[in-house]
């Protein structure tokens, strides 16, 4: 049988390095899935619950490879289903292509069904290239193309082929005019700044006194030389989100997170600083950044796009993040005066006794801070750790202490709902030889992930290490919006809207031949952790945990006090319980564990 387009498109993916894609089936595709199946011993097809939890997948498997991901969709509702999550990869910066189904070619324009102008539709989130196949001797430049944007811009790309051009016979670009001809490969980038610029930017680094960095996802390569230049500057060394496994946090000098669910040392750190180093960040909340004209700004970046975005920095420059440390970290002089240094050490010092003393104050029933506290010590060498965006975010952001080896992340820049644990069967594909663990809200639960315990359950038995572990933090309310309601409006909780239906998850997974754990009791956390990180199969560790714990933001302004007290004034339906777990948090970080 002769080769048709969609074996040829399969083919060439594969020369390009992808071993897998992740996508669900459906007849703008029919094509495209029976060259799949004729080259099953090479690319393999991960079908999934549905295209988001593709889209997320293929944004995660980015993430902790550091390689082109490939989705797939049918045409239509399919292909709109991929949307969330390719935008949660193009705002995070993730090289992700997806190939999607179209009708007929003579049926378009025609009114016909399911038929959706899809380049229109992806032309904000693949807007560096997104491209239809009309002609068999296309198939190969576009998927070239799309490939190797992805890869050098850190972007989404799109590829859309009509059913009809699927089943057409393959041809290569013929030897003539108009004919485009591509090759496959990256070539690898080594960027670092002129001499000159490292040398000015070392000028203001050499001549501060309080230094301060800022380490994003740019930076997660990076953490020998990020160590090295810390050392040198005496510096302490904050984290944005997406950066948290750039270095571990038992390094005295690592302040943790940065921001809303950030560390109050990393506040203290930017507030009192002289001189900002940002290293591969874009962080956005300019507003836990020091003031205009407080301190100088030295910024590393490889996209110029991003420098001089968050802050008025005196010296951008543009330049891979390890590379370009290694290249700066000559021209520092060591500050022998270490006197900033241990009073960000002993503010560390201190704030890890007041995480650890609101993880201990009692709740109803159980505290969800201590719930992470208590995994924190069990977390498994070299796991890899995913986050869903909620009140789960916060906890992951200033509970667990990273250790050198692991890998973190979740929904940076978009923070969208439910990639939680999408990326975490992601990286069991990517690393099945490493413990995967998933710490998601039971919205985010009930939205996606559940779903996703399908497609875990059949994939499981093939990864050397089973262990993939998916908490959830059953509290019946979607709390991270409740808590913004009280603080950042000063409504009380509105219950109609943040109130969400029981469900029995921890059961749901044993019937799906999964491992169950429901903890009531805060006293079996840690045993119930360690049976969960034991177990021979993926598990659910479902917790009850009360909503009232507030998650209260490292710094409290005088505004944010007066709209929660003006919260309780209008009477919120959980006053009684947030009075009290508030208080106590706050009195935590005056007297830890005197509350």
């Amino acid at each position: 049988m002769a080769q048709q387009v969609s074996d040829y498109l399969v083919d060439r993916l594969h020369q390009w390095g992808v071993t897998r894609i992740f996508g669900y089936p459906g007849d703008g595709i029919n094509g495209l899935m029976g060259a799949l199946n004729r080259a099953k011993e090479k690319m393999e097809f991960v079908q999934v619950p549905h295209e988001e939890v593709a889209a997320f997948m293929a944004c995660g498997y980015a993430k902790f490879t550091g390689e082109v991901a490939v989705c797939m969709a049918t045409s239509g509702p399919g292909a709109i289903h991929l949307l969330n999550g390719l935008y949660d990869a193009k705002l995070d910066h993730q090289p992700v292509v997806a190939i999607v189904g179209q009708q007929p070619r003579m049926a378009m324009g025609g009114n016909y069904q399911q038929e959706v102008d899809l380049i229109s539709l992806f032309k904000d989130v693949a807007h560096e290239y997104v491209h239809m196949i009309t002609s068999p001797a296309q198939t190969r430049p576009v998927i070239d193309r799309a490939m190797r944007i992805a890869k050098a811009e850190r972007t989404v790309t799109c590829v859309i082929v009509p059913t009809d051009v699927q089943e057409l016979k393959a041809m290569e670009p013929p030897m003539k005019h108009g004919s485009v001809r591509t090759g496959v490969g990256h070539g690898k980038l080594s960027l670092v700044p002129q001499l000159s610029e490292l040398q000015r930017a070392a000028d203001v680094l050499n001549s501060g006194n309080k230094i301060a960095i800022l380490a994003g996802a740019g930076a997660l390569q990076a953490g020998r030389a990020l160590m090295d230049v810390a050392e040198a500057l005496g510096a302490g060394v904050a984290k944005a989100l997406l950066g948290k496994a750039a270095l571990p946090d038992n390094l005295p000098y690592v302040t943790g997170s940065i921001g809303l669910l950030g560390t109050k040392p990393s506040w203290d750190m930017m507030r009192d600083c002289d001189t900002l180093l940002m290293v591969g960040s874009s962080f956005p909340y300019s507003e836990f950044l020091p003031e205009d004209g407080q301190a100088r700004g030295v910024q590393i970046d490889i996209d110029p796009k991003m420098l001089s975005l968050r802050y008025p920095m005196e010296v951008n420059l543009i330049g891979d993040s390890r590379q370009t440390l290694e290249a700066l970290l000559p021209l520092l002089r060591h500050k022998e005066d270490r006197a900033w240094r241990k009073t960000i050490e002993h503010n560390i010092q201190e704030w890890w006794k007041v995480v650890q003393a609101r993880a201990m104050n009692a709740a109803k029933p159980i505290n969800p801070q201590r719930v992470f506290w208590e995994l924190s010590p069990q977390l498994p060498d070299n796991c890899i750790l995913t986050s869903d965006s909620g009140s789960a975010a916060n906890w992951f952001a200033r509970d667990l202490k990273i250790r050198q080896g692991m890998m973190a992340t979740l929904s940076g820049t978009l923070a969208t709902m439910c990639p939680g644990v999408p990326y975490a069967l992601a990286a069991k594909f990517a690393w099945p030889e490493r413990v995967a663990i998933a710490l998601v809200g039971d919205g985010a639960m009930q939205m996606l992930g559940n779903n996703c315990l399908i497609a875990i359950s059949k994939y499981w038995k093939q990864w050397s290490d089973p262990r993939l572990v998916i908490l959830v933090l059953n509290n019946g309310d979607l709390n991270q919006v409740t808590w913004e309601q009280r603080i950042m409006t000063g409504d009380p909780k509105f219950e109609a809207s943040q109130n969400i239906p029981d469900f029995p998850y921890a059961q749901y997974a044993e019937m799906l031949g999964l491992k169950g754990l429901k903890i009531e009791d805060p006293e079996k956390l840690s045993s119930a952790w360690k049976e969960a990180l034991a177990s021979d199969r993926p598990a659910v560790l479902e917790v009850i945990v009360d909503p009232n714990v507030p998650t209260i933001p490292p710094h409290i302004t005088f505004d944010q006090m007066v709209r929660f007290s003006r919260t309780l004034l209008k009477g919120d339906p959980d006053e009684a319980g947030v009075i009290k777990s508030t208080f106590k948090d706050i009195i935590e970080n005056v007297l830890p564990h005197k509350g």
